[in-house]
């Protein structure tokens, strides 16, 4: 980091404390011995989903929420930090994949499997929006398949 006052590029961090959004650093340079304040902005990139219609839009965790609270409506099993702690971690998982882009079938896939493994009947909920059950034949082949030892999603 160069100084601001004689442009050297020798500095030390005195204190470093994280903010809302950034991180401030007192710093001090090593040629002159002045000091001065740097700000750091972490860089996220966003998270592109392509709906089913082929377009795309930013990820947005409150249209997961939306999703998560209609099919918990009612539910004692799962609370409202259950679920921003659902969509917190597969928004790291997306994130740590370092993929640009995600299909919302993949997301889908991936709220429900944390969904399986709290309530039963929140998971059904979700999935017959997710997957979109034409029939009474194909929810019981969900529900069939939630009882399978595998339980595959």
């Amino acid at each position: 980091m160069k100084c601001p006052v004689c442009g050297k590029s020798d500095s030390k961090v005195i204190d470093s404390r994280p903010t809302d959004s950034e991180i401030r650093r007192r710093r001090e340079c090593l040629s002159c011995g002045r000091r001065f304040t740097t700000y750091e902005i972490h860089e996220t990139v966003p998270i592109i989903v392509i709906k089913k219609n082929g377009t795309r839009q930013i990820f947005d965790r409150n249209k997961i929420l939306a999703g998560l609270d209609k099919a918990c409506y009612k539910r004692s099993m799962i609370n409202i930090d259950d679920m921003n702690r659902i969509i917190t971690e597969i928004e790291v998982d997306l994130r740590n994949s370092f993929q640009a882009e995600v299909h919302t079938s993949e997301i889908g896939r991936r709220v429900l499997e944390k969904l399986r493994d709290i309530d039963e009947v929140s998971y059904i909920r979700y999935a017959s929006v997710y997957r979109n059950f034409d029939d009474v034949e194909s929810f019981m082949q969900e529900l069939k398949s939630m009882k399978s030892p595998e339980k595959k999603g």
